[in-house]
């Protein structure tokens, strides 16, 4: 994550190159695995998501959950195709948030 440090008028201020105020789509950490599994692969077979990041050898495997890989997912989706209706619902076993949910080399993105 990158930092600026600007200096106006002897007070020291960051901002944060980041998506500060982003919105992320993740699965309910509260859905039981098996609803989460059955929107996994709607949005995997049928929604146009890429699921690629997930397989085994790539940035997104680890940690192997079914929460972990929906969150990957249901992101891909919502922020592919959020301006042109998609919703982070999933049969509500999804959630917005507004805090980055990256971590190591998994990167997910935002779109404004």
């Amino acid at each position: 994550m990158k930092t600026l440090w600007l200096r106006i008028a002897n007070c020291a201020t960051f901002h944060n190159t980041k998506a500060e105020f982003g919105q992320w789509c993740v699965a309910d950490p509260q859905i039981p695995d098996n609803v989460i599994q059955a929107a996994l692969d709607w949005a995997c077979q049928i929604g146009g998501a890429d699921c690629s990041k997930i397989q085994p050898d790539q940035p997104c495997f680890l940690p192997n959950t079914v929460k972990d890989h929906a969150s990957v997912v249901f992101n891909d989706y919502y922020q592919r195709y959020k301006h042109k209706g998609g919703t982070c619902d999933f049969h509500s076993a999804a959630v917005i948030t507004q805090r980055d949910p990256s971590n190591g080399s998994c990167h997910f993105e935002y779109i404004q």
